[in-house]
């Protein structure tokens, strides 16, 4: 095809856009080749011209870049293969790194045979020694950053998490998300609890489950720190209050629930099956009296199961709404009024399969997070009528935003009003609103971010046949100093985000770093604040 001249081409090209029938037979045989080929000449002529009407890059152009391309890529192999192998210091942070993110020695193992040649990959004894060395430094950094962050924690979210039957009594910060404990053993009794829990003396609430050992421990606690409070030498400390998670609670309700609607089905199931067994009983000559009355008890029954677990749905919602922040009607949850709604609807919940839901549900713990955000509301903003103002605002702005249809109309005709109202009362009320805001950011019903450290652990914990207390000092740096790729706290890390500054957040520089010298940096720090 290429042989033929370009004058050619076009010759065929014309033939096939303005010929007459049989004009390309007879081309076929003037130029000597085939039918199909004058046909993909004249295809390639079109795209030619529409290429260089459109401003499409020309052949030439194409060339030049295609070139350009070739020389780039061959510079790059010899770069390749003239660059230095990875460097020993470079293979122990990549050793390191691989363990804090719950690779096994194999795993890492198998990644550097990928960058190394076979003859430089380090055997798994070598890479276990570094892991172990990176380990043990870790140890040292942790108390140092942990002596550091004790004046800025007031609350944590505690839990345990199990390692082949040996607990790990787990920290962590919930709105930085830091990870300010991770101790393995030796149990989680009240007394182990109660010597983690001291090394906090900013402390002033914490968010768990209903575990025992967990209340003894903040029992303890606050035993010890009020024999503290009668020695005039020690500075007086205030009891830790202690909040019930309100996720395990609506958790239980959720499930018993799901059970009533899941009877609820199968006794539905049941009834259509015996209407079914009546249909093709009501024949000539066959009595259907008897099938048709198990149909009948069959659909009583039914009825009486779905009335249960709609009477269920129904009570768990009253019982959510009792544990939120805000009412129904745009107030500010309270313990007086919340504690009304469990009473009267946790008579509802008879039977002995409601009995965790009615404990939990009547521990005063439970409630503490709505007299801690009241005792907040009323510090931040004295007035009561500018407080219920903002409040308001805030809360139909909210509904405005996660509703549709007719109650978004009506949330959005309530936001006009209630800022109407706050500036009434005042300029300030932005200051107010503000405060207000920040104090319903802060406020923590469920211990959510401790059961999200708790699934890191568990992929840890599924590659690794033993997790030492190194191996877990080494993951926790790592975390703290590793910064979020996504979401509300994107691009920053725990520490950061708690507001503890440090000379560098590259947590494997950090690991370089004598804890000596890190603690002086820390306190010139402190002295220049």
């Amino acid at each position: 095809m290429f042989c033929f001249p370009v004058a050619t081409w076009i010759g065929n090209a014309a033939v096939v856009l303005g010929g007459r029938w049989g004009a390309v037979s007879q081309r076929a045989q003037e130029v000597g080749c085939s039918r199909e080929a004058i046909y993909q000449q004249s295809r390639r002529v079109e795209q030619a011209v529409a290429r260089e009407h459109t401003g499409s890059p020309s052949y030439d152009e194409v060339c030049d870049e295609n070139q350009r391309l070739r020389d780039e890529n061959e510079a790059l192999w010899a770069a390749w293969a003239a660059a230095e192998e990875l460097p020993a210091v470079k293979q122990r942070e990549f050793a390191a790194t691989g363990s804090a993110m719950g690779l096994s020695l194999g795993q890492i193992i198998t990644l550097l045979a990928i960058i190394l040649p076979q003859r430089r990959v380090p055997s798994r004894a070598t890479v276990g020694r570094w892991v172990a060395q990176a380990s043990e430094r870790a140890g040292g950094i942790l108390a140092v950053l942990d002596r550091a962050c004790q004046v800025g924690v007031m609350l944590r979210c505690l839990d345990e998490i199990f390692f082949h039957h040996d607990p790990v009594l787990v920290a962590v910060e919930p709105h930085s998300l830091t990870w300010l404990a991770g101790q393995r053993g030796p149990d989680r009794t009240g007394e182990t609890w109660c010597a983690l829990l001291e090394a906090w003396p900013s402390l002033e609430r914490v968010v768990s489950d209903a575990g025992t050992g967990l209340a003894r421990g903040v029992k303890l606690l606050n035993e010890a720190r009020a024999a503290a409070s009668t020695d005039p030498e020690q500075p007086p400390s205030e009891p830790v209050q202690s909040g019930l998670d309100v996720f395990h609670t609506e958790r239980a309700m959720q499930r018993m629930v799901s059970r009533r609607w899941a009877s609820a089905a199968t006794r539905l199931e049941t009834a259509s099956q015996a209407d079914e067994q009546v249909a093709k009983a009501k024949q000539p000559g066959i009595d259907a009296r008897g099938v048709a009355g198990r149909s009948r008890q069959a659909w009583r029954q039914a009825e009486r199961v779905f009335d249960q677990a709609l009477q269920a749905a129904t009570a768990m919602n009253r019982l959510k709404a009792a544990v939120a922040l805000w009412r129904p009607d745009g107030q500010l949850n309270d313990r007086a009024w919340a504690q009304r709604q469990i009473s009267d609807t946790i008579s509802e919940l008879g039977g002995q399969e409601w009995g965790k839901v009615r404990r939990l549900l009547q521990d005063p713990r439970t409630l503490n997070h709505l007299d801690w955000m009241q005792a907040q509301m009323a510090q931040a903003v004295p007035d009561p009528l500018r407080r219920e103002a903002v409040t308001r605002l805030r809360y139909w702005r909210a509904e405005m935003s996660r509703t549709h249809g007719a109650r978004q109309v009506h949330a959005t005709h309530l936001v006009v009003e209630s800022q109407m109202l706050c500036q009434r009362l005042g300029p300030d009320w932005t200051q107010a609103d503000t405060r207000v805001g920040h104090i319903m950011k802060h406020t923590v019903r469920a211990s959510s971010a401790v059961e999200c450290m708790n699934s890191v652990l568990r992929m840890h914990q599924a590659r690794h046949r033993h997790v030492s207390q190194e191996m877990l000092d080494l993951k926790r740096v790592f975390w703290n100093c590793r910064p979020f790729t996504h979401g509300k706290r994107y691009g920053a890390c725990p520490y950061q985000l708690l507001g503890l500054r440090l000379p560098t957040h590259d947590w494997w520089e950090l690991l370089q770093t004598e804890p000596e010298e890190l603690r002086q940096k820390l306190s010139t720090q402190e002295v220049a604040a």
